[in-house]
């Protein structure tokens, strides 16, 4: 017989594990090279002329049981103010893992300095975040009834979100630097239970390599995602090969301890479109990776001067 007693502690370790199972708050998107103002508000309006539109949708863990759906959505813009550079963005984010959904959005501002060849951005990000849990899938059996001790009904909470960072561009390489949930914001799930969200800890850089072929390139690159606790490292290698209009991809990325992931994609004028497919090294495997589409939008600004109907891609490493 189940005593309210032990269906507390199921709720209690349904709110633990919505967080601590993955070891981190924050969802990871295999294509983080796609999502630059995501990860990192001083990366907004990074393009010059560029309004640039951009989205993931991440299937994780997919022979699991209500296993996580993350999506995420967002634009940046540059513009000039007071004959200074600045950057704006939003965004918005997703997810559903077991009988919880997290969902953030945000707005960000940046200011850009140029240093030589390389552009300095500093970034701040405003934003709510919020959680909700649904039990109306879970069944605890018929003695459940309308126990208090474990919520009937759907429960939701949200908190203020603050993030910053810095990136410096170059025309072959850039380091990014971000954290996030600077507020640490405490979410009260009803009268039962607090979430509290750790700060998240950024880094991203790249490097472009030319080689002796001017249709080839290659691009290293790495992205830490730590929240102190568990950090985790993404090292990615990409070959790029342009024909005509078009800019094909392919590439790996190596986790240590955890997994490897290949990428496929292509730009086409002003779309981009990217697929990758993760296979972890842990007796979890192949048949439970993760599969991971990205797709990007840039259309040129000074479009509007020239003509309504010119277009133009203008891609920045």
């Amino acid at each position: 017989m189940r005593t309210p007693l032990l269906r507390y502690l199921l709720w209690a370790l349904a709110c633990c594990c919505a967080v601590a199972a993955r070891g981190q708050f924050d969802a990871r998107f295999a294509q983080y090279w796609t999502l630059g103002s995501y990860y990192h508000p001083a990366e907004a309006g990074q393009r010059p002329h560029t309004l640039q539109l951009y989205g993931s949708y991440s299937m994780q863990l997919i022979s699991f049981t209500r296993a996580p759906r993350t999506m995420t959505v967002g634009a940046d813009l540059p513009f000039t103010l007071l004959s200074k550079e600045h950057g704006a963005g939003a965004g918005f984010f997703n997810e559903s893992i077991g009988l919880f959904r997290n969902q953030r959005f945000w707005a960000q501002y940046a200011y850009r300095l140029t240093l030589g060849k390389s552009k300095l951005s500093m970034g701040l990000q405003l934003g709510m975040l919020s959680v909700g849990f649904d039990p109306s899938a879970l069944n605890l059996g018929d003695e459940s009834g309308n126990d208090e001790a474990f919520p009937a009904t759907a429960e939701n909470g949200m908190s203020l979100d603050v993030g910053a960072g810095a990136s410096l561009l170059h025309p072959r390489f850039y380091v990014s630097f971000s954290a996030h949930h600077l507020s640490a914001p405490r979410i009260r799930l009803g009268e039962r239970s607090d979430i509290r969200v750790r700060p998240m800890l950024y880094f991203t850089g790249g490097y472009n390599i030319q080689t002796r072929n001017p249709l080839v390139s290659i691009q290293p690159s790495l992205h830490l995602q730590s929240d102190i606790t568990a950090t985790r490292l993404d090292l990615t290698t990409r070959l790029f090969y342009t024909y005509r209009s078009k800019r094909f991809y392919g590439g790996l990325t190596y986790t240590p301890d955890t997994s490897v992931g290949i990428h496929l994609g292509v730009s086409i004028r002003n779309v981009t479109i990217g697929y990758a497919y993760e296979w972890f090294t842990s007796k979890i495997g192949a048949a439970g990776g993760s599969h991971d589409i990205a797709a990007s939008y840039a259309f040129d600004l000074n479009a509007f001067k020239k003509s309504r109907n010119l277009h133009k891609s203008i891609r920045v490493l």
